[in-house]
């Protein structure tokens, strides 16, 4: 007898996508409203002319590569910004010139060209909004000696070892460091161009907890990764979580590297990076031997291991602006209560504002 399959749940579609695309929808009938008016007034031969006018300055107007813009105005301000710069406002008219004057003289040109670059920047939304992390943070390593695995952005095997791409960090499409991230990219081996990739969130998850995870002695870094696993499963859109990253690797892919912290989260939208290190007093701080010292000596001892310790923490943000939050053996009998503390740090952010659609004050008035 033939079981019945459970009927699959919908997808959840992002309310905030839905929204941008009935206001791209929106202005692109007012576009087309104007549109007459605007090729009367203006002279320009027809559509395509016209928006190639307007949309093949931006990239010299707004450096589109590194700023980070975050609403429709700020995409207008930037764009006017590098337009009235690059006027020559002499004597001898230049491109930038003529076209100044022409949208000066057309109302209807000047309300087209509102709609045009605010629709521009809904258009383009994910790329624009989001810091992109620098070449050097594009690249991460993380596991343990001889275990370890790259996560770059847009990854490539050229010369024997693994590089990012440079021209593609941008257009990334996932969210940065997240499970999206990582089925996009797999992990990388070290020094050899193979792969390690995942089909769904589950089969990382799987290799995370029983492959990544599991090679630590420590069970306190498999309960907080048991404690994660659940917690991406139970995501609305598991593909949008950060990554708990184990073994974030000081040196990267140096095979002799200083440190290693045991998790590390980097905020999607903000690239600001934590840590989470379980620091038992057995593996971290035990003296041993002390019988046959001194109380100076165990002192000193005593001192050293902190040191050590502290440096780590101090090198991580030094060099990687890693802050790190410390869990001692008090806090490590309740792995639930350091999850609560790393799950703020999973939690949906944006970076950016919140969409504004006033009108921009009409620069060419």
């Amino acid at each position: 007898m033939a079981t019945k399959q459970m009927a699959k749940a919908p997808t959840k579609r992002d309310p905030a996508k839905t929204a941008r695309n009935k206001m791209i929808a929106t202005m692109s009938k007012q576009l087309q409203d104007l549109l007459p008016s605007v090729l009367a007034q203006t002279k320009f031969p027809h559509l395509q002319s016209l928006n190639a006018t307007i949309g093949h300055r931006t990239d010299e107007f707004i450096d589109l590569k590194n700023e980070i813009i975050n609403s429709p105005e700020h995409y207008t301000l930037l764009w006017m910004d590098g337009f009235d710069k690059a006027r020559s406002k002499g004597i001898f008219e230049n491109s930038h010139d003529q076209l100044f004057n022409i949208i000066k003289s057309s109302p209807a040109m000047q309300e087209y060209l509102d709609i045009f670059l605010r629709r521009s920047y809904l258009k383009h939304y994910d790329e624009l909004h989001k810091r992109r992390p620098t070449v050097d943070e594009a690249e991460i390593w993380i596991g343990q000696n001889h275990a370890d695995y790259g996560l770059l952005v847009s990854p490539r095997f050229v010369n024997g070892h693994w590089e990012n791409d440079k021209s593609e960090i941008r257009s990334f499409k996932p969210k940065y460091w997240t499970i999206g991230h990582v089925l996009q990219t797999g992990l990388v081996i070290p020094d050899k161009d193979k792969r390690i990739t995942f089909t769904t969130a589950n089969d990382y998850l799987n290799f995370f907890e029983h492959s990544m995870v599991r090679g630590t002695a420590s069970p306190h870094q498999r309960a907080i990764a048991e404690l994660y696993v659940e917690y991406v499963k139970a995501a609305d859109a598991p593909k949008d979580v950060p990554l708990l990253l184990p073994e974030l690797r000081y040196d990267g892919r140096v095979p002799k590297h200083k440190y290693r912290l045991d998790f590390a989260v980097i905020d999607p939208a903000t690239m600001d990076k934590v840590g989470f290190e379980l620091s038992p007093w057995s593996t971290h701080g035990k003296l041993t031997g002390v019988k046959t010292k001194t109380q100076k000596e165990v002192n000193e001892e005593a001192s050293a291991n902190f040191d050590k310790e502290m440096s780590k923490h101090k090198d991580f943000f030094r060099k990687h602006g890693v802050f790190a939050l410390i869990y001692t053996d008090v806090d490590l009998k309740s792995p639930e209560v350091i999850f609560g503390d790393i799950e703020k740090y999973l939690a949906k952010k944006s970076g950016a504002k919140q969409l504004s659609f006033k009108f921009v004050k009409d620069y060419f008035k």
